[in-house]
């Protein structure tokens, strides 16, 4: 086994971490010596996660994310664990309805909204109180490019992510000096979360991206890594957009 880099003496807590984009978040955290805590509905998965991760060095919390409850426990839990809680990683997301959206339910809106925008508040105001207002640290929200153009079919989740970007921002004002709040903005990352978006067609898929692939959940863990880091101790309020280039087909026909 390879052995595991000194403690760097920070901790994060992340959101949605058993797997996918939140577990390379986790991954990328603990290569450079942060211990963690994360958290996910699942608390099966989320124990084999943390096994996998190293129970030396990341705990878990299993609950759901737009739970006030829940979020109070988790930053209670790092904070008695570690004893501190210098970045937040909000990724937590759910997109349970495909299709046009004049015909959305406004309930499913709402969970929506919910799970990906008010639960991001719920944690950045638990963490805020409980270590970041007296001692600093970074906050990064996992958005996505949904929330920047319009994404047919996943028009609710795309909402979300747009009202998410404009937290970040708003976080960013409200916290400042103390604490720096980015976003990372996503195009498709290969993980379940995303997978109807590919499966069985991801080379297609992937033909219309520049870089010739689709993301994997490593490619977002760096990018927080380096957004919770002192090399981006003068960025904050800013959407970071990981995408492979497929912005760069905006507009061609």
């Amino acid at each position: 086994m390879t052995a595991l880099p000194e403690l760097s003496g920070k901790v994060a807590l992340i959101t949605g971490a058993s797997r996918g984009i939140g577990y390379g978040v986790a991954e990328a955290l603990i290569a450079r010596g942060d211990r963690v805590c994360i958290t996910g509905r699942n608390e099966d998965a989320l124990k084999e996660a943390v096994e996998a991760l190293g129970s030396d060095r990341v705990i878990g919390v299993a609950g759901k994310a737009h739970d006030e409850a829940h979020q109070a426990i988790a930053v209670e839990r790092t904070m008695e664990a570690f004893g501190r809680v210098d970045f937040l990683v909000n990724n937590a997301g759910t997109n349970p309805v495909f299709g046009p959206i004049a015909e959305l339910d406004l309930n499913v809106a709402r969970k929506v909204f919910e799970t990906n925008v008010v639960s991001a508040l719920g944690f950045a105001q638990q963490t805020w109180k409980a270590w970041q207002s007296e001692n600093g640290g970074a906050i990064v929200n996992i958005a996505s490019v949904a929330g920047l153009a319009p994404s047919p079919f996943i028009g609710a989740y795309g909402i979300s992510k747009a009202a998410m970007i404009n937290l970040t921002v708003q976080l960013a004002h409200e916290f400042a000096p103390k604490v720096r709040v980015n976003a990372i903005a996503p195009a498709v990352v290969k993980t379940k979360f995303a997978a109807a978006l590919y499966e069985g067609r991801e080379a297609e898929a992937a033909a219309a991206y520049p870089l010739g692939r689709l993301g994997v959940p490593s490619d977002i863990g760096g990018a927080a890594a380096f957004l919770t880091s002192e090399q981006s101790d003068w960025v904050t309020g800013q959407t970071l957009v990981v995408d492979g280039g497929i912005f760069l087909n905006a507009g061609v026909a």
